[in-house]
């Protein structure tokens, strides 16, 4: 059986990982498709080397562009690419363009879809994530939920009949990698709070302000702060005039960041998969959004939402720095990738 398996961004590398290396161990075919939105020679060694993984099988190199640009040059290359290889099914990870190309492009040449992370929603129409995850779910024909709560949403929306509860494939890739975990090359302090800020939504101008003061505030006042920083946000910060009094370090790798999820104090974040993270190494997080999908982190009193505001964040340190996180199986086992493949198996015909 052959399964191709689409990624393009940073986080769909590390969900990758486990995927990849269970359908190796089961004696099937791994076919890595990379549309490249996500892609330079640093980022490929930083994620795929570091993680053990080959080379793509095919690298699209498609990059920059607006979403509907973006997403129309992968349909447009992702269709040769599907049809040379023939898979018997093609997975799509998340919520990015390339997860929503990757989808369309699967059900065009009429080949089985799974969608890998299905059933989150945050509740946003106006949110590029949003509709992208809406729509893979859509069309996919399985969709594997992290968690209960995503199931339900599926069923809410009629889709509980393609539905499979397998858990959270990143916390796979937590256990696989955690004893590989390794220090960056900047140094650190003894304390200090992870950042990053990474979303599109957070580079307008009155947002990235107020996370930069919040931000300014605990790093003079509380407790030092730590933020390997995206180049949208070194970009959007030297745009704009802002001035961190906290240094901005360079991107560091899933094993670097490892690393730093076992050192700091706490986690603040706009990333989706940082607050799991944070969950899974027990560290309490402050969410840079107005929402988050992973609602099962709000509830369990993992994750506090603080958005944008200055104050909100800086006030929040102390709600949320002694909170005990709770060690609770929201996630699963860590063995999702093993269930995925069982599904997926049962699901081929003969």
């Amino acid at each position: 059986m052959k399964i191709a398996l689409i990624v393009g961004a940073r986080p769909q590398f590390i969900k990758l990982a486990p995927l990849y290396f269970a359908i190796r161990q089961e004696g099937l075919t791994p076919i890595i498709i990379h549309t490249g939105q996500h892609y330079s020679p640093a980022m490929n060694e930083l994620f795929f080397h570091q993680l053990g993984l080959p080379d793509p099988d095919h690298n699209l190199n498609i990059q920059g562009g607006s979403h509907s640009q973006m997403v129309g040059r992968m349909l447009k290359t992702l269709e040769p690419a599907l049809t040379t290889t023939a898979p018997d099914w093609v997975v799509v990870f998340g919520d990015t363009n390339s997860t929503l190309a990757g989808a369309l492009a699967a059900k065009q040449a009429g080949l089985r879809l799974a969608h890998v992370e299905a059933g989150l929603r945050a509740g946003r129409t106006d949110m590029p994530e949003e509709l992208n995850r809406v729509v893979a779910d859509r069309v996919s024909d399985l969709l594997f939920c992290p968690t209960l709560k995503a199931a339900m949403h599926l069923k809410q929306e009629g889709l509980e009949g393609k539905a499979r509860i397998v858990g959270d494939i990143m916390l796979d890739a937590f256990r696989i990698f955690s004893a590989q975990k390794s220090a960056p090359v900047f140094p650190l302090p003894e304390r200090f709070i992870l950042a990053t800020v990474h979303r599109e939504e957070n580079t307008l101008r009155e947002k990235l302000e107020g996370i930069v003061e919040g931000l300014n505030r605990l790093h003079q006042q509380e407790c030092p702060v730590v933020l390997p920083a995206h180049p949208r946000i070194r970009r959007a910060i030297s745009r704009f005039g802002l001035k961190p009094i906290f240094a901005l370090e360079e991107p560091v790798g899933y094993l670097q960041m490892l690393f730093l999820l076992n050192r700091c104090q706490m986690v603040a974040t706009d990333s989706g998969g940082l607050q799991k993270e944070a969950f899974f190494a027990e560290k309490p997080c402050i969410v840079l959004r107005p929402e988050t999908e992973w609602e099962e982190l709000v509830e369990a009193a993992a994750a506090l939402i603080v958005g944008s505001s200055a104050e909100r964040i800086f006030s929040s340190y102390h709600a949320a720095k002694d909170r005990k996180v709770p060690s609770i199986p929201l996630f699963g086992n860590g063995y999702a990738a093993e269930k995925i493949i069982h599904f997926l198996r049962e699901n081929t015909p003969e």
